[in-house]
């Protein structure tokens, strides 16, 4: 049982990048992060030993995601939407937030692809094993997710990164 908390602990890295890449928002990213790793540890005899911790804590990650996000949004307040309004990263910061509104205007299966892949550096195995999905299907999903961002950067001929994005085959 220690060891699997060892692991647990050697994800947290990984899971919080990965959250909030996923929500966008520090908070709701933390709070993910704890809910997976609450769910990791209540589920813990579900996990095969020698198995891959990562993959698995990712895959909880993406259900609780998932869950929240079918869940019924609350209302907006109007001191939420003040604070919003307020974040210093909401406004033109730049390159920066070209890339994050790319990614946040992609489907949700295709950021999640996106991310496992190019930010985790899971493999196509790893991320299908995580979601619960067919290995072609994140190959499909990854390939849609980068032929959007590149279209989604590239509609500023004098965009710095779009120059930059190499075709990955």
């Amino acid at each position: 049982m220690e060891r699997e908390r060892e692991l647990i602990v050697a994800s947290l890295p990984r899971l919080r990048r990965y959250a909030r890449a996923l929500s966008r928002n520090p908070g709701d990213a933390d709070d993910l992060v704890q809910d997976t790793v609450e769910r990791g540890l209540e589920k813990l005899a579900w996990w095969r030993p020698g198995g891959d911790m990562r993959s698995w804590l990712f895959g909880i990650m993406h259900n609780l995601y998932v869950d929240h996000l079918r869940a019924p949004a609350m209302p907006c307040t109007p001191l939420d939407e003040a604070l919003q309004a307020a974040d210093p990263g909401s406004a033109d910061a730049g390159v920066g937030l070209d890339l994050d509104a790319a990614l946040a205007a992609l489907p949700s299966e295709q950021r999640e692809v996106l991310l496992l892949v190019v930010l985790e550096g899971l493999s196509y195995a790893e991320v299908a094993a995580a979601l619960r999905i067919p290995q072609g299907t994140v190959m499909s999903r990854l390939a849609r997710a980068r032929e959007r961002l590149r279209r989604e950067l590239a509609q500023d001929a004098n965009d710095p990164v779009s120059s930059r994005l190499k075709v990955v085959k």
